[in-house]
């Protein structure tokens, strides 16, 4: 078979929306509870008991220095020996969860530590309460100063949601790769899942762009 053809690709148009809607939905779950693993976690190491810490920086440590391909086959192959069977994309969004909150954690924390103590102690003698120091004086402002690496991990994940075909989970890359069975159309179908990952992130960092500008509206402090 000869030449580059798109009409037989464009035949399985539904699959490749369907694969976008689970890449969708495991980016989205996994971004959602590692964004709590990830603040719980800074919350932790910042102010949390010595024991407490060091296991956190355990998690991190172990979770940011091996493969994320190691940990969905452990989560997918390993668990079940143990009597925790789960189906694919359960396992997949389980252990993408785990992955991106390890990185958050470490985000986060140093949003956190990028807080001078004097701005902290300065709400204190101006007398307001806790909650309007944490929000006003160190989350709206570490947000800032994490919200780019932040926003660029997410992608990331995102990106990486493709490791899930190799246990099945019917993502886009894994229809891609059915596809692609089916119509030996190799160039096609990976030109169209690299253009479709391609338009997916420049619209993503768009959406980031115009919600910095929305969320961060006063000057940068110098």
């Amino acid at each position: 078979m000869t030449g580059f053809s798109f009409r037989q690709i464009l035949q399985y148009q539904g699959l490749f929306v369907q694969g976008m809607e689970i890449t969708l939905l495991l980016a989205g779950i996994a971004a959602f509870f590692g964004v709590i693993i990830g603040v719980l976690g800074a919350v932790g190491v910042r102010w949390g008991p010595r024991p407490l810490r060091w296991i956190i920086r355990i998690y991190v440590e172990l979770i940011r220095n091996t493969p994320g391909l190691i940990q969905l086959f452990i989560v997918f192959f390993v668990l079940p020996s143990f009597g925790l069977r789960l189906p694919p994309l359960q396992a997949a969004a389980i252990a993408f969860s785990i992955y991106f909150g390890a990185y958050a954690i470490e985000i986060i924390r140093a949003g956190l530590d990028s807080i001078p103590r004097s701005q902290i102690e300065a709400g204190q003698c101006l007398g307001i309460t806790r909650w309007q120091i944490f929000r006003h004086v160190i989350f709206m402002p570490a947000l800032r100063n994490i919200y780019p690496s932040f926003t660029s991990q997410l992608v990331l994940l995102f990106l990486g949601t493709s490791i899930a075909s190799q246990i099945s989970a019917e993502e886009l890359f894994y229809m891609g790769s059915f596809v692609e069975s089916r119509t030996y159309r190799s160039f096609e179908v990976y030109a169209l899942i690299c253009a479709i990952y391609l338009v997916s992130v420049l619209i993503l960092k768009v959406i980031f762009a115009l919600g910095g500008r929305i969320l961060f509206r006063w000057p940068a402090q110098h």
